[in-house]
């Protein structure tokens, strides 16, 4: 039975990297073509940009099925990492009147998997936008104590009651109507192979923050 899901993930990985490779092939091709055309759109820019690095997440995480041990664990920019999350999750904004801000006065150096890192911070702030109905803020802040990077991601949505938040990183569990329980369960398992650690610091009515802690180098 094992093998046999084996071969079907590597057969569906391999089905669903040909078709990445044509979105990118394309996205290539509307950028070349926006650019012998003389368009210059800082919009569409920032869209294919976006399109470009989610498709490499994407690709990314399909290696996860052929391999357990898929981290390729590098020095990167942290506050670059930070705003490249912000710009990829306000896509999930759509029609809501979410303020995004951020304290991120502070840079350091940390070692990660740069693309798997990114999805972590996508996911969570994508979380913080569900959690509003309608109008609120996200605020994603980046502090350096001693050896350590303090990333905290906060919103002023829907709290999280007491009994779901013993239960919110386990596979499965999830506080949405259509979600699979498996996106925070996924981040804490990806960030502590990256030497990350993930928790939720609180979730009150006024605020509910998580925070991601990692060495710098």
């Amino acid at each position: 039975m094992n093998d046999l899901i084996k071969e079907q993930s590597r057969c569906i990985a391999h089905e669903m990297r040909n078709h990445i490779s044509i979105c990118e092939l394309y996205a290539q091709i509307i950028k070349k073509n926006l650019e012998k055309e003389g368009i210059q759109n800082s919009s569409l820019d920032n869209a294919l940009n976006c399109i470009n690095k989610s498709l490499k997440i994407m690709s990314n995480n399909l290696l996860d099925l052929k391999s357990l041990d898929n981290f390729n664990l590098k020095k990167v920019n942290i506050k670059k990492i930070l705003e490249e999350g912000i710009k990829l999750a306000t896509v999930y904004i759509a029609d809501k009147k979410i303020d995004i801000t951020t304290d991120i006065n502070t840079d350091a150096e940390v070692c990660i998997d740069e693309n798997k890192f990114l999805a972590c911070v996508v996911n969570i702030i994508k979380n913080a936008i569900e959690a509003i109905k309608k109008e609120g803020e996200i605020n994603v802040s980046l502090e350096i104590e001693g050896d350590n990077a303090h990333i905290k991601i906060s919103n002023n949505g829907e709290p999280i009651s007491p009994e779901k938040q013993k239960s919110i990183f386990e596979e499965g569990f999830t506080t949405k109507q259509t979600g699979s329980g498996l996106g925070l369960h996924i981040c804490t398992n990806n960030l502590k192979a990256q030497n990350a650690t993930l928790k939720l610091i609180k979730s009150t009515d006024e605020k509910t923050e998580f925070e991601i802690t990692l060495p710098v180098v």
